[in-house]
């Protein structure tokens, strides 16, 4: 597990390209045979990325959590974003198919995971946040997932906005996950944009067309930045910092977030006429 700090708003002000992405994009998760975590300084979220092939892989917590299992004092949330799956926690094995979502509470000792065919393999995205509380192990499948649809065609930003791990659906300690899938011919997300004083968010983009790229937006409503993201990678949020995107065709994002409280509409506005 590696570690990932966070600059300031005043620090983004004044940095490059390469220093912009090295600060707030993580790439490089989803590696064949492998976990690959990274912990980060906003509110001390663990990101990772699973890809078991012929044999099953098993979390661990590695030294930086100084814990005999990984989700000793944590909860987490595992989204599959491959090839059909299985994920067990302590002895039950659950089934994931893509767009799937396991969520293993505080306590659990053991998590393994395992692809159903390693030529197609799974590919397990996980989100951790501390726990001050232990909850059940949740499986969310993607058509039980409480959504809605969102946007116009007009406006370039019709989706179809997912909520798995909520408050309404089941409680957690402190994580909301959900997933965000832009329509054909639509390719904007979150705009106009917002800002959460509260809580921070991670974005992890997927099923991007090939060769295709999201412009994601960033940075202080006054003082916005932009970082080209491709398929797999992951943009942090911190909570002074908007957070949106245009792509080159239709994408899907997992969106999730940790902090003070898990209402959904904690958000501050940005106008349009802010924006610069």
């Amino acid at each position: 597990m590696s570690m990932h700090y966070l600059p300031g708003p005043q620090q983004l002000r004044r940095m490059t390209t390469d220093e912009i992405r090295d600060a707030f994009l993580i790439t490089g998760l989803f590696q064949p045979g492998a976990i690959t975590l990274r912990a980060v300084d906003l509110d001390r979220v663990i990101l990772g990325g699973a890809v078991p092939g012929a044999e099953p892989l098993r979390l661990e917590p590695g030294p930086e959590l100084d814990t005999a299992t990984f989700l000793e004092r944590r909860e987490v949330g595992i989204l599959n974003t491959g090839g059909a799956g299985t994920v067990t926690v302590d002895g039950e094995t659950y089934e994931l198919a893509r767009l799937d979502l396991l969520y293993a509470g505080r306590g659990a000792a053991e998590v393994t995971f395992a692809s159903a065919d390693a030529s197609n393999p799974a590919r397990f995205y996980l989100v951790s946040y501390p726990a001050h509380a232990s909850h059940p192990t949740r499986l969310v499948k993607a058509d039980e997932a409480q959504g809605g649809d969102l946007g116009t065609l007009a406006q370039a930003n019709q989706r179809r906005l997912s909520k798995y791990v909520h408050p309404d659906a089941f409680p957690s300690a402190q994580l909301v996950m959900g997933v965000t899938q832009l329509k054909e011919g639509s390719v904007w997300n979150t705009m106009p944009a917002h800002t959460h004083q509260r809580r921070t968010e991670v974005y992890l983009y997927f099923g991007l067309p090939q060769d295709g790229v999201v412009f994601h937006f960033l940075g202080e409503p006054g003082e916005s930045r932009s970082v080209v993201v491709r398929d797999g990678d992951v943009v942090l949020s911190p909570s002074w910092s908007i957070h949106s995107g245009c792509g080159t065709g239709a994408y899907t994002f997992c969106w999730a977030m940790g902090g003070e409280n898990q209402a959904f509409a904690d958000m501050q506005g940005v106008a349009m006429a802010d924006l610069r």
